[in-house]
């Protein structure tokens, strides 16, 4: 019995230790049994096609393409697609759901009141500021959980789909910003018009009556606006930017900013146009770029008073300035002589305030290009050779001693100039000379070639580019509605790094604000302005200065790795949304297991998702999480 007991030990020990090992015949049917689930399931679920039809139903969530023989975290159970996404747009003129982790919270909609909620320019909040030198219209933000909204900024009743560019460039719906205030106040400079249900924008002015284009072509006649040496410009005061509108034909970007103040909505109306444009104002702080930044800079009747506080804010444009590029001033008080009964100002008070400009400009060494009737340019020097041995003679404003150039993130302004990087002969454009558009596009930028931002090389960059072109032919493939013209014009890059993003987009009808995140490397939002391309610093535990609704499509490369532990995931989703438009795409770039946790908050909040496998297959930890915001606007029964 004993024997027989031995034997049946080692029996039992001999086959558990060979479950223990499996052979390599066993690994290998287990292999090719997993492979065969996942191409079936592949076959099964359809891929991640073309979008059905208009007026499809929408019920599905996850688009699992996992492999079981992955070594990552596979996508929980329950959350197989059964169906594509719809991208397509459905209101032009008048989802899916599974649990890939447990649903935090559905989130209500916020109340009418906040349907243009801009947190941190928010009009109430703002009158507890200081109201000297307009500090109360800069960005003040919600100081505690408590201010936060934790509801969805509803759309307007009535809402559609903004026209498609070019279309877009001289009409928007009016239920989508209805304000007629602006066509009361500036109807006889030909800004916007009331046309039945939609807004006209007849190109117009307060100092183009003839409209923006002939008010370009006169700008043209006195530097060179056509032949790519001008890419980048910057529209202070913007009103309805229709200077930017037209300057997009001649390949020219501007960003366009105007406060919050008593034209409403100006900057909204700007967005609706497909115009580049934010929120911003000069009052204290640096505007939220970097040095060496525009090819150009304008004023058209912007009400700054760049004689006052020393020049200061002469000075911040003369900052954001390249080597070499050109100020555009017109409207008060240039050709006073001829505007001043119109003006309602005396000529001896217009005449003083021409002369401070022209002085202050002086004392920043720009040379006075031109003055033609309602237009006078001045040119910044491309180096401080000259400049600073003036500075024997003209103590002021003095160079700034040790400060970031391009720090502008609730940075204040100085009355000091920035100091252009070192030359070594008089023709030498200080920083580097850019090649002309578009060329400069993918031209190595100075900044990279002189390796002024720390640990990338010319090498890298190259290879960002090229990576990019790669990611975005893979956007397309997933996302069909992304190669069709007229789907999606605002675009926003949440973490654009080099640009790349938009650089791959260059040849498509949309415009991208690229946006450089505070807490990463911020050096390279001057690599984006040196490509020709246009954005700005941004924290994201904050709110952006935009209105509700800006972007058609949002893209969000590692921006939940970058803020992990820095802010709640909540806040960055819940003010993605509010710049969302209704039936907008968002494509978010991250580690599976955040997507995870990202679109258990996301079920919540009306947005259809699917999660879909990176461009390198399944093997890869990083994946995507395709986003399509659901229709509906205040009075919806969703509410």
């Amino acid at each position: 019995m004993a024997v027989g007991a031995t034997a049946a030990k080692l029996h039992l020990s001999s086959v558990a230790g060979a479950a223990r090992r499996p052979s390599l015949l066993h690994l290998a049917a287990v292999a090719v049994l997993c492979s065969l689930s996942y191409l079936l399931g592949i076959w099964h679920h359809g891929g991640f096609s073309a979008a059905p039809a208009a007026g499809a139903g929408a019920g599905v969530s996850i688009a699992t393409a996992v492999s079981c023989a992955s070594p990552t975290p596979t996508v929980p159970a329950g959350s197989s697609s059964s169906g594509p996404l719809d991208f397509a747009a459905h209101h032009t003129a008048e989802g899916m759901e599974a649990e890939a982790a447990p649903r935090q919270r559905a989130y209500e909609a916020c109340p009418a009141k906040y349907s243009e909620y801009t947190p941190c320019e928010d009009v109430e909040r703002s009158l507890r500021f200081s109201r000297d030198r307009l500090v109360y219209r800069e960005r003040h933000c919600p100081s505690s959980d408590t201010e936060r909204l934790r509801c969805l900024v509803p759309a307007p009743r009535g809402y559609r789909n903004p026209f498609p560019w070019p279309a877009s460039r001289d009409v928007a719906w009016f239920a989508n910003v209805p304000h007629k205030e602006l066509t009361v106040e500036k109807a006889v400079q030909n800004w916007i018009r009331v046309d039945g249900d939609k807004f006209r924008f007849p190109g117009g002015g307060t100092m183009f009556p003839r409209g923006a284009g002939a008010y370009i072509d006169d700008i043209g006649r006195i530097i060179p606006l056509h032949d790519g040496s001008i890419r980048t410009a910057l529209d202070t005061g913007c009103g309805v930017a229709s200077w930017g509108a037209y300057l997009l034909s001649r390949n020219i970007l501007a960003m366009s900013f105007a406060p919050r103040d008593s034209h409403e909505a100006q900057v909204q109306f700007a967005l609706e146009r497909g115009v580049p444009a934010m929120i911003g104002v000069l009052a204290s702080n640096r505007l939220t770029y970097p040095a060496r930044s525009f090819d150009m800079a304008h004023c058209s009747r912007c009400l700054i008073p760049w004689q006052l506080y020393d020049g200061l804010y002469l000075i911040e444009i003369d900052r954001v300035l390249r080597p070499g590029g050109y100020w555009i001033l017109s409207g008060p008080p240039i050709n006073w002589k001829k505007h001043w009964k119109g003006w309602a100002r005396t000529k001896e008070d217009l005449n003083a305030e021409q002369q401070a400009i022209e002085k202050v400009a002086r004392n920043l060494c720009w040379k006075k290009v031109k003055e033609e009737g309602d237009i006078a340019i001045w040119q910044k020097p491309t180096n401080h050779i000259h400049c600073k041995v003036n500075r024997k003679v003209i103590k002021s404003p003095p160079f700034c001693s040790s400060q970031n150039p391009d720090a502008a993130w609730y940075d204040k302004m100085e009355a000091c100039i920035t100091p252009l990087p070192e030359v070594s002969d008089l023709k030498e454009v200080a920083g580097g000379e850019l090649k002309k558009w578009p060329e400069r596009l993918t031209a190595v930028p100075p900044r990279i070639a002189s390796g002024s931002i720390e640990g990338v090389t010319e090498d890298m960059y190259v290879e960002d580019t090229e990576l990019w072109k790669r990611r975005v032919g893979h956007y397309k493939s997933v996302i069909s509605q992304f190669g069709q013209k007229g789907r999606y014009r605002n675009l926003l890059d949440m973490n654009a790094k080099f640009g790349g993003f938009a650089a791959a987009l260059v040849d498509d009808p949309v415009w991208v604000m690229n946006m450089v995140p505070t807490v990463g490397n911020s050096t390279t939002l001057g690599v984006i302005y040196e490509r020709g391309l246009i954005g700005s610093y941004q924290d994201w535990c904050e709110g952006m200065s935009t209105y509700p609704r800006t972007y058609d499509l949002i893209h969000a490369d590692s921006v939940f790795t970058l803020y992990n532990g820095r802010c709640e995931m909540e806040n960055i989703l819940l003010e993605m949304d509010r710049i969302l438009r209704p039936e907008g795409t968002i494509i978010i770039r991250d580690d599976v297991d955040l997507l995870v946790k990202i679109k258990s908050i996301a079920d919540g909040m009306r947005w259809n998702s699917q999660i879909v496998d990176h461009e390198d297959g399944p093997l890869v930890r990083e994946k995507l999480l395709l986003v399509v915001k659901t229709y509906w606007t205040l009075g919806d029964n969703k509410q």
